[in-house]
């Protein structure tokens, strides 16, 4: 199906539920969860561990056949952090995992199935350690890590730093950086001349943002009717 049928006041009501599902479920499970959250899909999210902290206007997307993962391990009664900043964008199928910390910055962009760790999960030599060697992560502000990368234990990205899709990250990467391959390694930097919007800028005034997304969809749907959203779930025709 290329469209969304639904009308205007279902698409309204989903994305109501939507948002008490997460505050409902996801936040008691959670050491801090954001006010002003979008989150898609929340069911798909899975928060496992603490303290993992979720800062303010985060938008998280789920799907059925990519959960979100967000997982802080306890071991020798220390435990894992998960850390984000603010207005970060969290795509489906990203798992972090933690033992010690993975912080995030304000305005990072995870795209599909990004891997962050912040350890090996096992020993090299005692296969039996469930940990191994564990070395907090720290991505800046503003970072953009690319479909599929993997970024390990001990790295730090700097601010702006834009990873490209599959990279794995094993070393630091320096702010304004891009960096791509495996192991990454920094390919060109960004241009000192020009402006990096970031996202925290877009959503400087949510209200107003919200009232504009409201009434791009209120006259998307405008034709839009209950019956037949249910032809297109039911009986779906070449072109819907």
């Amino acid at each position: 199906m290329k469209d969304d049928h639904r009308p205007y006041y279902l698409k309204k009501l989903t994305y109501k539920f939507e948002q008490w599902y997460a505050y409902h479920f996801l936040a008691p499970q959670c050491e801090y969860f954001g006010r002003g959250m979008a989150v898609m899909k929340p069911w798909h999210v899975e928060i496992f561990g603490s303290p993992i902290s979720i800062g303010d206007f985060n938008t998280l997307i789920a799907t059925s056949d990519k959960k979100v993962r967000l997982s802080a391990w306890l071991k020798d009664n220390l435990s894992g952090k998960i850390e984000t900043g603010k207005c970060c964008l969290i795509c489906p199928g990203v798992r972090i995992t933690s033992a010690t910390s993975v912080v995030l910055g304000d305005d990072c962009m995870l795209a599909q199935d990004v891997y962050i760790t912040d350890s090996d999960w096992h020993d090299l030599y005692d296969r039996t350690s469930s940990v191994g060697n564990t070395y907090e992560v720290k991505i800046g502000n503003n970072v953009w890590i690319g479909d599929s990368a993997i970024v390990g234990k001990g790295v730090t990205i700097g601010d702006n730093a834009v990873i490209g899709a599959g990279a794995v990250v094993v070393k630091d990467i320096p702010a304004n950086a891009i960096a791509a391959g495996n192991p990454a390694a920094v390919i060109r930097y960004l241009d000192a001349g020009k402006t990096i919007k970031s996202r925290s800028q877009w959503m400087a005034e949510p209200d107003k943002l919200t009232k504009f997304y409201d009434n791009v969809e209120r006259v998307m749907r405008e034709e839009n009717t209950i019956f037949g959203w249910l032809r297109t779930v039911f009986f779906p025709r070449k072109g819907d």
